[in-house]
């Protein structure tokens, strides 16, 4: 019986398995973005988000426990570096899943998988919006203004 068995198989062994997410974990950190089919990304999300929130504690322990998943050295130096940095404070999401257009091959759903953190494009949008009063009327210009406060000033 298959009570409760919710785990994604991918068509793959176990071992192939545990070899494309670790692949693709340390693609994802080297990289900070990929894109991929959205079931794997799904599957990835789930195996790379409980090894950053261990990067956050950064000991010999974690450090051992991390590289097991990933065995790479550069992808572990990276997540307990800046990607630890970055996520200090976060209680947990560190990933977004961004559904793109099907693939023209095969139609598999596409996906781009990426860290929140280190998304430049809409850190800074968020840091430059100022908050403006729009009315229907649209936005006065610097020329009527000026007239407008000449002619309160001449009444007075």
């Amino acid at each position: 019986m298959r009570h409760g068995k919710t785990f994604n198989h991918l068509g793959r062994t176990a071992t192939h398995r545990k070899s494309l997410l670790s692949n693709m974990a340390t693609s994802l950190i080297l990289h900070k973005r990929i894109t991929t089919t959205t079931a794997k990304a799904k599957e990835l999300r789930k195996y790379i988000e409980p090894l950053i929130t261990k990067a956050k504690d950064d000991s010999t322990h974690s450090r051992r426990v991390v590289f097991s998943y990933l065995k790479s050295k550069e992808s572990t130096s990276e997540l307990f570096g800046a990607v630890a940095q970055k996520v200090a404070d976060r209680p947990g999401g560190y990933t977004r899943i961004l559904k793109l257009m099907n693939r023209k091959g095969d139609n598999a759903e596409m996906a781009i998988i990426e860290l929140v953190d280190f998304n430049e494009n809409l850190l800074k949008d968020t840091s430059t919006k100022t908050a403006t009063k729009r009315t229907r009327r649209g936005k006065k210009t610097a020329a009527v203004e000026t007239a407008t406060e000449a002619a309160t000033e001449e009444n007075a």
